[in-house]
This record gives structure tokens, sequence and C-alpha cells, in this order.
């Protein structure tokens, strides 16, 4: 077996082990969310719209949400009814285009907002909870690499 055919197996079995705990996280974090009334979809969305008006002092677009989401503006019509629905979100319109609607976090969104940063942190610790505190440094160094490598999507 040449050096190629080793290291090609290793990274096999490293992104396997990377889906399987990435699949581990998203049922934790769902379990987490399922108390706070909120799809994961949800939550991102509304992550979004908070990091948008954080980097450019407005509420987003629609057309915004579904570019940083990357999905098809009907996606994010329906996340955004739901959150709508649910008094997490508001649509408003833009001062200076009338024909442009914003999406606004109400107090209910900045409220949920925290609730769901708590969860996340939860579903961490429980992730993380095997790794000494030098292990987690190093993994969180690797995955600074990583993700610091990838072209820019979503959130």
């Amino acid at each position: 077996m040449s050096t190629s055919d080793v290291t090609s197996d290793a990274d096999g079995l490293l992104a396997e082990q990377l889906l399987r705990l990435t699949r581990r996280l998203h049922r934790i974090q769902r379990r987490q969310m399922e108390p706070i009334g909120i799809t994961p979809a949800q939550s991102r969305l509304l992550r979004t719209v908070s990091n948008h008006y954080q980097h450019h002092d407005e509420s987003p677009r629609m057309a915004d949400l579904a570019r940083r989401l990357d999905v098809v503006p009907r996606a994010v019509t329906t996340l955004v009814d739901g959150l709508e629905a649910s008094g997490r979100v508001r649509r408003v319109p833009d001062p200076t285009n009338r024909r442009v609607i914003r999406i606004e976090l109400t107090d209910t969104g900045r409220t949920t907002l925290g609730s769901l940063r708590s969860a996340r942190r939860d579903a961490a610790e429980e992730i993380l909870a095997p790794l000494t505190v030098a292990q987690r440094e190093v993994l969180g160094g690797l995955m600074s690499t990583l993700v610091d490598g990838m072209p820019e999507r979503g959130c």
C-alpha cells in the first residue's frame, strides 16, 4: 500500500468522523432547541438577521437573507412567515425605498437569540465533555484553520 493510499484512507476516516460528529451535534442542538420552539433553519435565519444588522447598520432585505443563507428567496419567505407569526421578527418598509421590505428582530426575537446561544453552549459542552481544556484549545485551533480555509458561505 502506497503512502498516498494510507493518507487517502486516513482522510476518508477523518471525514467520516467529522460527519458523525456533525450529525451528533445537530441532534443535540435540535433537542436543546425544542423547548425554545424554533427549528434549526429558523435559528439560522435569526442569527443571520442579527449579524447583518451588526455589520451593515440596517436590517436585511429578504434578498440579503437568501444570498447569505444560500437558499432560494421562497425559502426565506417561509422562514420569515413562521418567525413573524411567533413574534420574533417583523417586516418593515425601507425608509428610502417603499418597495423594499426589511426584516427586523423584535424583543422576542432578541430574547430567543439569547436562549439559542445558551442552548448552543450546552450542546457544545455535551459534545466536548470528553476533552481536556488543552485538547479543546488544540481542536479550536485546528477548526479555525479549516474554517478560515473555506470559501465564505452561509452563517
